[in-house]
């Protein structure tokens, strides 16, 4: 503004930073919502937020799904050798995906999403006729996809119906090719009826959604930060930002030029800011967790990205507390379509009372105990020492069937990990989701489990005292 601005100038000058500020903050709100907790409903005739991809359905409602820059998919990190998050049961998951893609993509000459509807048993029937088997082990086992395709928002179950899920439409249009000749040569299954009490049923999605629906996918994302750089440049930020969104651990910046560089890496920062994300750094690796205000429902950032941990979140949905990650990851198709696997956010991943017992129970065992003992750094959240399931039943008050499905959702966020021990049994330790804390929020995480593991101690005390 002007020296010489009258108050009118002024005020509307104001008006408009606020709405700016306003507007950026509900855009990075809705990107944080959809990675904590899937796609974001939308209401007839409303627009996707800056950065997704509108996934509208003939009655005029639809779904919110971010994009990512350049087209990109998670396979990228194929390229580098870069593992990307573990997925249970990976190829009965990847074939039953591939098994409902075949029933429900009716028409090859369009895109897969929405497709049409298909029966669970019509599903389950090509999945066997996929694997030549049909015994009562892969029955379960297909199940128990099913209810994780649907978790991660890849499969819709509604009533003993199978729809594709949003996550579907991500697949990018080059790889659609490939998906039909592979539709082709897969087989056709006949129904076999059963099982279906034991899937997730989600809310009823209208019979005719599939009628005029379609995918509105932003042209341009992230260009303001991408296009000053020439292509390789460009090519280097993008697979750096693929890297510590979606890797299962943090990478070496060794790998990645944009990590090394400082003008990259604001790029980088910057993409991730708009998201509600930032770096997380530890010595020569980087990786990716929420910012500090998306926890507890803050307010925006100032200021742009720096390529600093300024953030303190765990992954988190925002207004919970403790470790709750993002969700599980979903499946893509892996190498039969090319696509690759992206860890992607399951539909409501805000974890339960029993899921949180259960894993400050897992804390407690492989990591505050062996701490305590001198066998554990103490700003480390990784572990050697696994919490044995029977010491798990043994000090909770769950049924073992809740202990176990509250132990299934943990790693299916990537909370915990099953790891054996020897000749024993095993037992579980903290998932890859906690190299994401950064260190404030593993400052926080440590007094949280001192008010769990010892309330009335005086360290516990101290904690309380000096939150005041």
């Amino acid at each position: 503004m002007t020296a010489g601005a009258t108050y009118e100038q002024v005020k509307t000058h104001e008006q408009v930073k606020t709405y700016e500020r306003v507007t950026v903050h509900e855009q990075v709100t809705a990107h944080v919502r959809a990675r904590a907790g899937g796609p974001l409903p939308l209401g007839a005739g409303e627009a996707a937020p800056t950065g997704m991809a509108r996934l509208g359905r003939g009655d005029g409602t639809g779904l919110a799904l971010p994009v990512w820059p350049d087209g990109a998919t998670p396979s990228l990190l194929e390229e580098y050798q870069v593992a990307p998050m573990a997925v249970e049961r990976s190829g009965e998951t990847r074939r039953v995906l591939a098994a409902a893609l075949r029933c429900c993509w009716t028409d090859l000459s369009a895109d897969p999403w929405p497709g049409g509807t298909a029966t669970v048993d019509d599903v389950l029937s090509t999945y066997r006729a996929l694997i030549g088997r049909g015994d009562d082990l892969m029955r379960n086992w297909a199940v128990g996809a099913l209810r994780r395709l649907h978790d991660s928002a890849w499969l819709e179950v509604t009533g003993g119906l199978v729809r594709l899920g949003p996550r579907c439409a991500s697949w990018p249009a080059a790889s659609h090719a490939q998906l039909r000749e592979l539709m082709r040569r897969l087989p056709s299954g006949e129904e076999v009826p059963g099982g279906l009490e034991v899937l997730p049923v989600s809310e009823g999605v209208p019979d005719d959604a599939e009628a005029g629906a379609g995918v509105t996918v932003p042209e341009e994302v992230d260009e303001d930060l991408l296009g000053p750089f020439d292509e390789r440049r460009r090519a280097e930020v993008v697979a750096a930002f693929m890297a510590v969104e979606h890797a299962a651990e943090p990478v070496h910046e060794a790998r990645f030029p944009a990590l090394r560089d400082p003008v990259l890496r604001r790029a980088l920062a910057e993409m991730l800011e708009r998201r509600g994300r930032v770096l997380v750094h530890d010595r020569d690796t980087w990786t990716s967790g929420y910012a500090t205000w998306t926890l507890a429902g803050g307010g925006a950032p100032s200021g742009s990205g720096s390529g600093s941990t300024s953030g303190s979140g765990a992954e988190t949905a925002p207004g919970t507390t403790g470790a709750a990650s993002e969700a599980g990851p979903g499946v893509g198709m892996g190498a039969a379509s090319g696509v690759g696997s992206a860890p992607g956010s399951g539909v409501g991943s805000a974890l339960g009372e029993s899921e949180r017992a259960v894993l400050v129970l897992v804390l407690i065992h492989s990591v505050a105990i062996p701490r305590a003992d001198g066998l554990l750094p103490a700003d480390s959240w990784l572990s050697t020492f696994p919490a044995q399931v029977d010491e798990l039943r043994r000090h909770t008050r769950l049924p073992i069937g809740e202990l176990d499905a509250a132990l299934r959702v943990l790693r299916h966020a990537g909370l915990v990990t099953q790891v054996k021990a020897g000749e024993e049994a095993g037992g579980y330790v903290p998932g890859p989701q906690f190299h994401r804390l950064t260190p404030q929020a593993r400052r926080r995480l440590q007094e949280e489990l001192i008010l769990a593991a010892g309330p009335h101690t005086p360290l516990a005390a101290a904690v309380r005292a000096g939150r005041r």
